[in-house]
């Protein structure tokens, strides 16, 4: 798995859009694409309603079937779920600091503050990500100690308070040796995923590791997607991506002019997308080849 080249990246960006700064140029993007895509589902305006989600945005009028040469897959929701509630982690190590409260209590107070803007930066997670989950951490719990706080930093760094996907590897696996598809991580995550998926041991299952952090953009906005398919040399009509989350993985990839499928719908497990994959059976149900 290589590192994304960041200066590569970066001159990426000024070769194909413009010479304006990154932190610049990402606003601008993703204030269009907020003023473009609501985050009510509802009201989103699909310029290919009469095709199935994994149709190009850039192409609304192609039927034709895709050439798939990469596979591109969300982490948290998708690839990895916590290994328990963060309400249990967070009470857990704040019994250890006189921490007193209902497990209730704490995820609606996780919830909200998750929920809340973010205003230190145009993006949540920066480099490690320390400032962003001390303040999730700290409306959380009620301005708990440094030490409190670092504890449960340190642990969702750790492989063990993260699950693979059932299957996930043997499918991954074959994906990327049998079929010959090339494989990358996009993440809105902090730099601490390297850490986690070499714990894992998930990590050679991937060619590139496309984290927010270091990009300095977060998906829905397309920028991310294009970084990837820099990454893995492929145009973008040749890549499809796998998550869980409508705005940010099923708009973002088909706003960058991605195929998508939103894992839990067009796919609910990785045995469903190596047979997507596998048997070019991209749109229609797979119940229909049994």
């Amino acid at each position: 798995m290589q590192r994304a080249n960041i200066p590569t990246f970066n001159k990426f960006l000024s070769k194909s859009f413009s010479a304006q700064p990154l932190a610049s140029f990402d606003t601008q993007r993703i204030s269009l694409y907020e003023r473009n895509h609501p985050k009510n589902d509802d009201n989103h305006t699909n310029p290919n309603s009469n095709l199935r989600h994994c149709s190009p945005a850039s192409s609304p009028h192609n039927h034709f079937l895709p050439n798939i040469k990469a596979l591109f897959v969300d982490a948290a929701g998708t690839l990895l779920s916590p290994s328990e509630p963060a309400a249990q982690v967070y009470l857990r190590y704040g019994a250890n600091y006189g921490v007193s409260m209902s497990e209730e209590e704490v995820l609606r107070r996780y919830r909200a503050a998750y929920n809340k803007p973010w205003a230190d930066s145009s993006i949540s997670y920066v480099n490690n990500g320390k400032p962003f989950w001390h303040f999730i951490v700290k409306e959380t719990l009620q301005n708990p100690s440094e030490d409190m706080f670092e504890d449960i930093y340190e642990y969702y760094a750790t492989g063990a308070a993260w699950t693979v996907s059932p299957g996930a590897v043997e499918s991954l696996e074959r994906i990327k040796n049998n079929l010959g598809i090339k494989t990358a991580v996009i993440s809105n995550f902090d730099t601490r995923l390297r850490k986690i998926m070499h714990e894992l041991e998930i990590d050679s299952l991937f060619d590139h590791l496309i984290i927010s952090a270091e990009v300095q953009v977060e998906k829905p906005n397309p920028v991310i997607f294009e970084a990837a398919c820099q990454a893995v040399g492929t145009n973008p009509e040749n890549c499809i991506h796998v998550g869980d989350d409508r705005r940010n993985d099923l708009f973002g990839a088909r706003d960058a002019g991605c195929w998508a499928w939103l894992f839990g719908q067009d796919v609910h497990n990785f045995q469903e997308v190596e047979r997507r994959l596998e048997t070019g059976n991209y749109f229609e149900s797979l119940h229909d080849d049994e």
